[in-house]
């Protein structure tokens, strides 16, 4: 029988981490992205559904900007690892293409059918196939910035925390130029005990510790930029914060608090050219 405590906890954990408890129109939020991207699509050059792995989800979108030799921003979408797609999120790029940089969308395997373990290597196998592909994509392989939303956002810190020529001896330790967190969440420990995600995570404390980028080696010398919403939660607040005092050098540049916007707005954010993550972005992709 559970006790008071841990049905208070429970409904904490619910306020502080469910996007669809804290955003009550979140509906609207995935159509309106769903129809915007669409259009992107329709509208913009793009390369789509480029294999970067044999898995069915191992696919990503790549918008190019003109010329050649420019930067390149992987955008990796949020969902809680189970949701959303690639498919969502083009409407991304047009902004960053605008500015001469090219954007590449990847998607992955969702939970529970696709382990969280397996998502992050296949995140790493894009990032990896972009630097590869390079010359043919027609980018600067030494200006590669991964940047994801909640989810994502936790995805793009463990590129950080990966030792690229452990997994791949071919490849240079700093395969990466930067990274950009959207609401990030980077200690998972919490997750294992939300009603909401636990079944679908499948993970214990230990693995959560493990898969942890607040618990991990900064292992790419590179500049991490983080954003989070005014408006949203204090735990994605501490998450955020968390992560700046664990990788200090990386995270020189305060907690970019965006105002006025909640766990789904911030990632409209991210591609507003008149915000400051935007611009903050657009620098590091300029460093």
């Amino acid at each position: 029988m559970s006790s008071a405590s841990d049905t208070t906890e429970a409904g904490r954990l619910e306020r502080e981490y469910n996007p669809r408890v804290q955003v009550p129109e979140f509906a609207s939020y995935f159509a309106r992205w769903k129809d915007s991207a669409h259009e992107v699509r329709r509208s913009i050059d793009a390369r789509l559904d480029l294999r970067y792995g044999l898995l069915p989800a191992e696919r990503l979108d790549y918008f190019p900007a003109a010329g050649s030799g420019n930067p390149l921003l992987v955008f990796v979408h949020g969902g809680y690892w189970r949701a959303l797609d690639k498919n969502d999120f083009s409407w991304v790029a047009p902004p960053y293409v605008a500015s001469g940089i090219s954007v590449a969308v990847v998607n992955y395997g969702l939970l529970p059918g696709t382990p969280l373990l397996l998502i992050i290597e296949q995140v790493r196998r894009a990032c990896a196939w972009l630097h590869h592909n390079a010359r043919a994509l027609e980018i600067d392989p030494g200006q590669i910035v991964c940047s994801g939303h909640s989810a994502g956002g936790h995805l793009t810190a463990m590129m950080l925390a990966t030792d690229w020529p452990g997994v791949w001896p071919e490849f240079p330790q700093r395969l990466l130029s930067g990274g950009v967190t959207i609401s990030g969440l980077f200690d998972l420990e919490p997750l294992t005990r939300a009603e909401f995600i636990r079944n679908d995570l499948r993970i214990d404390p230990v693995l959560a510790r493990a898969l942890s980028p607040a618990f991990l080696p900064w292992r790419n010398d590179v500049p991490l930029i983080r954003a989070v919403g005014a408006e949203e939660s204090a735990e994605f607040h501490r998450q955020s914060t968390l992560m700046g005092a664990h990788w200090p050098l990386a995270c020189e540049r305060e907690l970019i608090d965006v105002p006025g916007c909640n766990h789904l707005s911030v990632c409209d954010a991210f591609a507003d050219a008149r915000s400051e993550l935007f611009a903050a972005t657009k620098a590091l992709l300029s460093r």
